[in-house]
């Protein structure tokens, strides 16, 4: 009698400890496909070019956390309305230039992203890593950063045409638009001028 209560009492708690197993292995995969959630709504398309880069969803959120925990160490502030001007004005310049000369341009207005980016309190540093902290808050943009990046490269090699050089100028200015938040309207009005000057 006393054997087959403790046969009992072991199957309890061997019942017992199954299903506290399983309610912590359910609440772990809970909890790992919210914060893959949460990582896929802020980064949108960063976050799956990462899971390709890095080869698998748990090193690409690991290195998307580790840009969330970096970026936290900074001050990043919108630019004051002066300093908005300025840059504008800064932009204005380098879009006229376009015309006489696209290639430096497209130097130019990388140059003026770059500053603005620092002006804004994001740290200077190498492309890469400034593509990696903007796409914590601007994921949505960084897509325009590469290609105008990407293009800039080619034109250094000789490789890129006066259509890939409107086309950079254009990302660029879709990215700066961004970084110096003036409003959308601008944005189509100047993109069309650039597409006029080029014609």
């Amino acid at each position: 009698m006393f054997s087959a209560a403790l046969i009992i009492g072991a199957i309890v708690i061997v019942a017992i400890l199954i299903v506290a197993a399983w309610s912590h292995s359910r609440r772990m995969r809970s909890d790992a496909q919210a914060r893959s959630e949460k990582l896929q709504e802020q980064f949108g398309p960063e976050y799956a070019r990462t899971v390709t880069e890095k080869g698998d969803t748990r090193s690409a959120e690991d290195e998307l956390t580790s840009r969330q925990k970096r970026m936290a160490q900074f001050d990043i502030r919108p630019l004051a309305a002066d300093e908005g001007q300025r840059f504008n004005d800064q932009w204005q310049a380098v879009q006229a230039s376009f015309v006489d000369d696209p290639s430096a341009a497209v130097h130019d207005a990388d140059a003026l992203v770059g500053r603005v980016m620092v002006a804004r309190g994001y740290p200077a540093s190498d492309y890469e890593q400034r593509s990696a902290d903007v796409s914590v808050d601007h994921p949505a943009v960084l897509a325009h950063y590469r290609a105008a990046h990407e293009i800039e490269l080619r034109n250094a090699q000789g490789q890129a045409n006066t259509e890939d050089l409107r086309q950079a100028v254009i990302s660029s200015h879709v990215f700066f638009n961004e970084m110096v938040e003036e409003p959308r309207a601008v944005e189509t009005q100047t993109d069309s001028a650039i597409l006029v000057a080029a014609e």
